[in-house]
């Protein structure tokens, strides 16, 4: 069962109502993300390979040692099936690449066009923040969406204002003065 706590809640029966999956979204798009592109390589029903990539805000860190990632991905996407058991990248977007992002969250502009990038595992994209190529490591059930783990295998970064998500929009994250490496 689910439980609201908006005051401003109607009814169903209200013109107004809107349901607890549209609260629930709401709820989570306050959480400030950084916005990556997973791009693989996958065999098409004709025996030929093709390039896909999908712009995701689900991605985290899971270990260091073996290094891994996480990234969820919605089971309705086309994409998704492909993916299962394949090598992939995980492309973190720098402030100046939202056109890219849209490119592969369906909407794609000229400037948007993708500059492809051969990796060691999964093709990656050109003139990201960083990157991260990896093997499958393991794949959960996550109700709607499929957790996948990754084992980075190779990795890089640059420096650069990230590309955020808040609030149903783009943002900017600004970098910082000092890198992480202070912190240790």
């Amino acid at each position: 069962m689910v439980t609201m706590s908006r005051e401003t809640s109607f009814p169903p029966g209200s013109s107004l109502y809107r349901p607890p999956s549209q609260f629930f979204r709401g709820c989570l798009g306050r959480f400030a993300t950084g916005v990556a592109v997973v791009t693989f390589d996958a065999t098409t029903a004709d025996g030929t390979v093709k390039r896909h990539g999908l712009t995701v805000n689900s991605f985290t860190a899971v270990s260091m040692d073996p290094p891994l990632v996480l990234i969820s991905i919605q089971r309705s996407v086309k994409s998704h099936d492909l993916l299962a058991d394949r090598p992939f990248a995980v492309n973190v977007l720098g402030a100046e690449q939202e056109a890219l992002a849209m490119n592969f969250a369906g909407r794609p502009t000229p400037e948007g066009a993708p500059v492809w990038v051969e990796g060691g595992h999964a093709p990656r994209l050109g003139g990201v923040l960083s990157w991260l190529d990896c093997t499958p490591w393991a794949a959960y059930d996550g109700g709607d969406h499929t957790l996948f783990l990754g084992e980075v295998r190779e990795f890089d970064y640059r420096s650069g204002d990230a590309l955020g998500f808040v609030n149903g929009q783009f943002s900017t994250i600004h970098e910082s003065a000092q890198g992480h490496e202070s912190l240790f």
